[in-house]
């Protein structure tokens, strides 16, 4: 409790009790005796930052809900948490909303939403949300430990040689855009950062994509993708909103611009989530269905593909 701000006694139990409290990257008992040289290290769920969280009536796309967690939808261009800029419509002030007026709370409720994962702005998909600490802290140690199952479906620039391949790369913010972030091959510098892809559909000048995350990085398959030289489609903030494929004919230009107005964001959506239910310990896994604009965008390029790329 000395030295982790913000914290509390009972925060500190229900981490010991959830595993994620490390000895020398062992869990220990909250009443392990330490020794000279012991490292220490704790898992705990994103800190509670000093915002005021107000409820908003924000609709919600909830797959599955019990009193431990919330599965949801998220649509795109719903930020996740207030901060800087976005400190009302909000995901969290959704929530807020919704846990304000169910019915019946459980006991151990703590009063506002657990984040143990995001989505970016502008990436749609399913998401996990604890309702009580003990949930929390549990699925953030799943989250730390890579025991979740995550899958996401892109549309990106270019054609693979390969079928299915996997990028690796150090991520951390970008030297020249404090707002993006870039890979670096220097050792000690970034994060370590993973990302598995396969092949789902070719469309000639895009392609669509699997991508599976073994590592769970802020912008990780928009820049992974972008550093093998295949950009999400209309990612504004990694260059995929320009023409990098494809003729010089004019009718061709034209195609593209409609497909980024029907799809005006970078097209990424997360489609399947899995984990062990924190308290039943049951393995769960839920799909989310493709957003209209994506599945919009994908149809398009897809009949321009069957139709000839010549025209």
């Amino acid at each position: 409790m000395d030295r982790i701000p913000k914290t509390s006694r009972n925060k500190l139990q229900i981490a010991a009790k959830s595993g994620n409290i490390l000895v020398n990257k062992t869990a220990v008992k909250s009443n392990y005796k330490v020794k000279a040289g012991d490292e220490i290290s704790i898992v705990l769920p994103y800190p509670i930052r000093n915002i005021e969280l107000i409820p908003e009536d924000i609709p919600l796309n909830i797959i599955y809900e019990d009193d431990d967690l919330i599965v949801l939808n998220k649509q795109a261009g719903l930020v996740v948490h207030p901060g800087f800029g976005n400190y009302t419509g909000t995901l969290v002030n959704a929530l807020v909303y919704h846990f304000d007026n169910l019915p019946s709370l459980p006991n151990n409720y703590f009063g506002r939403p657990g984040l143990v994962h995001r989505l970016d702005k502008n990436t749609s998909g399913v998401m996990v949300v604890a309702k009580t600490e003990e949930a929390l802290t549990n699925l953030a140690k799943q989250f730390y430990d890579r025991t979740t199952y995550r899958r996401y479906n892109a549309l990106v620039w270019g054609d693979f040689e390969e079928e299915e391949g996997t990028v690796t790369g150090n991520l951390a913010r970008s030297l020249k855009n404090r707002k993006i972030m870039d890979v670096f091959d220097e050792p000690g510098v970034g994060k370590h950062a993973v990302t598995h892809y396969k092949m789902l559909e070719r469309f000639g000048y895009v392609s669509l994509i699997e991508c599976r995350l073994e590592t769970g990085r802020t912008h990780q398959i928009r820049i992974h993708m972008k550093h093998i030289g295949h950009p999400l489609f209309n990612d504004f903030e990694y260059g995929g909103n320009r023409i990098l494929k494809g003729t010089m004919f004019n009718k061709y230009k034209q195609f593209v611009e409609n497909c980024f107005k029907l799809l005006p964001r970078q097209a990424l959506h997360a489609k399947s989530l899995g984990f062990t239910h924190p308290r039943t310990k049951e393995w769960m896994q839920f799909d989310s269905e493709s957003p209209a604009d994506m599945v919009a965008g994908i149809d398009k390029w897809r009949k321009y593909a069957s139709v000839g790329m010549e025209e």
